[in-house]
């Protein structure tokens, strides 16, 4: 809250005292903004204080209702990340400026840490690694294993997600429905996010996967997608995420333009949720990577249309916008709390979601890979690429993928516990630990979901 104003001095002087220079009802409205994201910021300390653990399902709310978030309840915190390193790095001035909080008249009390200098946080604990589930691990992958996700809370996300798409969106035609099963997203998520205080809180989630799968397979991929004419698609796809502006004359038929396909149906009704769940900026920031996904697959099309194997360097270029970043990017949202936009923009927690999409996509190239060889048409992926352009033996590249995939999954760990060793803000440590688990859960998901995925004969 803005501080209380000192007491006016009983020799009060002859000049007028200080004017801000936005008129006043922008000011009342900057700090009240100012506010909200201070509030948001705070986090609940039970939430980061003990090893992880799944949480109990609450019971099931009304299906058809709108999802009810207030703040999350006491929680055991998520899985950690690496030991950061020995010595704590200062924070950089950047941070050091964020970690200050706001500046300015009605902003004495906006402060995302109290006190002059931040604490060092301390050391998480190490999370006992737990037992591997069905399915096989690509050998020599780095990766971590998780907790068997809850399997009531499983059951319940795969009903009611189940329920969305057959009786909201209308998503899939029946001879889908064994497809729509065997993907198991109710096990993805739950998987990817062990500290969603709800049911509600997961679908959020999910819904805005399967949406997103939807668009993949009926707009680039195995129903019906194909590179001819993607970008027209996708821009008013994008349209039910990031709504058009227009005259009264056009809007009516813009607005029935998002029912005309199952994508733009699921997109539309995900996104209604999650603006109801999360803040303005936190949808503002899905939209900017849903924005980088589409330019990915837009990418992806026209090297298909011209049949051209980009260089492995250009192909990854093109996986770090074609890939997983809006899952893991909205795991504060899912998590009942909101990591403020200062800290989400840092370049250092940039480079974290990034590193993140990246390996958790190079999983996907791993474990999809003899599901696109058995496809028509050539497939991009990570073997694929370095096999053609370097020249290597499939088995040889499939081992310098996974290679590639460690490298990634090493930085991305030493980046994120460099910036939680600096960043002792509760919201950024639990974005960051979030992130952690998206992560993991991402490999434990891909390697459990044998309906899909099978491994290469090279071992």
């Amino acid at each position: 809250m803005p501080a209380a104003p000192e007491p006016t001095p009983a020799h009060t002087p002859q000049s007028a005292p200080p004017q801000s220079s936005v008129p006043e009802a922008t000011s009342r409205f900057g700090a009240h903004v100012l506010a909200e994201a201070a509030a948001r910021a705070c986090d609940i300390k039970a939430a980061l204080g003990s090893p992880a653990s799944t949480p109990s399902p609450p019971a099931p709310p009304v299906l058809d209702a709108p999802p009810s978030l207030g703040a999350p309840p006491s929680l055991d915190a998520p899985p950690v990340l690496s030991a950061p390193p020995a010595a704590v790095p200062a924070p950089d001035a950047d941070l050091a400026r964020i970690l200050r909080g706001p500046s300015g008249l009605g902003t004495a009390g906006l402060r995302l840490v109290p006190g002059a200098e931040p604490e060092t946080p301390a050391q998480p604990q190490p999370q006992p690694p737990s037992a591997e589930a069905e399915g096989t691990a690509v050998p020599g992958l780095y990766h971590h294993p998780v907790p068997e996700p809850d399997p009531v809370r499983v059951e319940e996300v795969s009903r009611r997600i189940k329920s969305w798409a057959l009786d909201e969106v209308s998503l899939y035609p029946d001879d889908w429905e064994e497809e729509f099963d065997g993907f198991s997203v109710g096990r993805y998520m739950v998987a990817c996010h062990p500290d969603a205080p709800t049911v509600d809180h997961l679908m959020i989630a999910t819904r805005l996967m399967v949406a997103e799968n939807a668009v993949d397979d009926c707009y680039c991929e195995d129903h019906g997608g194909s590179p001819e004419g993607l970008g027209g698609r996708l821009l008013l796809a994008h349209t039910a995420l990031d709504p058009l502006h227009t005259t009264q004359e056009y809007q009516p038929q813009w607005a029935r333009s998002l029912h005309a396909d199952a994508p733009r149906r699921a997109y539309r009704s995900a996104m209604e949720y999650f603006v109801q769940a999360g803040s303005p900026s936190q949808a503002d920031r899905f939209r900017h990577d849903m924005a980088r996904l589409h330019m990915g697959y837009l990418a992806e099309a026209a090297w298909a249309q011209l049949d051209h194997v980009p260089e492995v360097w250009e192909y990854l270029a093109m996986r770090q916008f074609n890939n997983f970043r809006p899952c893991p990017t909205i795991t504060d949202t899912v998590g009942g709390y909101e990591l403020p936009a200062d800290l989400h923009a840092m370049p250092a927690m940039q480079r974290v979601i990034a590193l993140a999409g990246n390996a958790t996509t190079i999983v996907n190239d791993l474990y999809s890979y003899t599901k696109e060889l058995e496809s028509p048409g050539r497939h991009l992926n990570l073997p694929v690429v370095i096999a053609d352009r370097e020249g290597l033996p499939e088995r040889d590249a499939y081992l310098k993928a996974v290679e590639v995939h460690n490298e990634l999954m090493r930085d991305f760990e030493a980046a994120a516990a460099e910036l939680a060793a600096a960043c002792p803000v509760p919201s950024a440590q639990r974005f960051l630990r979030g992130v952690a688990a998206w992560v993991d859960g991402n490999h434990y998901w891909h390697r459990t979901n044998t309906y899909r995925y099978s491994l290469p004969d090279f071992w």
